[in-house]
């Protein structure tokens, strides 16, 4: 499979001189996680549950350099906060994780692993290059399950369409579904490789590789 043409904009390629995407495309068939998976993401969250605080979270070091980022951007990062802070601070209230399907499950329990909020696309539906910028005022996105979202200020991808992800929401528009064939994977680092960003692309392969039918993940940072 071909990796789309990926590039920062100097909008935040200058203000992030360390910012790395961990970026990964694969083959897939969607399905209902099966029992092996859903058993992986309850002992994860039984783990995660017994020893993470609000406090503890905003702490984890992808977690807390996303939200330094966003402050850096102008955004309010306990207004929109990062997408793993979310999944996290569902877990240590004893939420649990959603389950979707096989794919975004997997996505979900790479996220609260490691604290980076990985942004998961449908590639069919992302036309042409995509870059990351900075969200500007009243730019349309929906988010999933979230509405009209404000991504003023938010670094947000986008592809000859116009916006469809950012690290707090992925978009309505590249949503992964049941007729998904082909997946893009995003992982933003804003301290490079020192948060663990190899280790987490390579979970995240493994795991896709170990759960998801057809799956054949290739992996680059750009």
């Amino acid at each position: 499979m071909e990796f789309p043409y990926i590039s920062l904009l100097p909008e935040v390629a200058e203000v992030f001189p360390d910012l790395k995407l961990g970026c990964l495309v694969s083959e897939v068939v969607i399905e209902e996680s099966g029992v092996e998976l859903l058993t992986s993401m309850q002992e994860e969250i039984e783990n995660l549950t017994s020893r993470l605080d609000a406090e503890k979270i905003r702490e984890i070091s992808p977690v807390k350099s996303l939200k330094q980022a966003y402050k850096k951007l102008g955004k309010d990062p306990n207004r929109y906060r990062p997408a793993a802070e979310s999944l996290l601070r569902r877990v240590s209230k004893g939420k649990g994780l959603y389950q979707v399907n096989n794919v975004v499950d997997c996505l979900n329990l790479v996220s609260v692993k490691t604290g980076f909020s990985i942004c998961g696309y449908d590639l069919s539906k992302i036309s042409g290059d995509v870059n990351l910028g900075k969200g500007m005022p009243e730019e349309p996105y929906e988010g999933i399950g979230r509405g009209v979202l404000n991504i003023e200020n938010l670094p947000v991808f986008r592809d000859s369409n116009g916006a469809f992800g950012t690290p707090t929401s992925d978009s309505a528009r590249t949503l992964i579904d049941e007729k998904t064939k082909q997946v893009l994977m995003i992982v933003p680092s804003f301290d490079g490789d020192g948060a663990g960003l190899e280790e987490t692309m390579s979970m995240l392969s493994e795991l896709l590789s170990k759960y998801v039918s057809n799956a054949s993940p290739e992996i680059k940072v750009i």
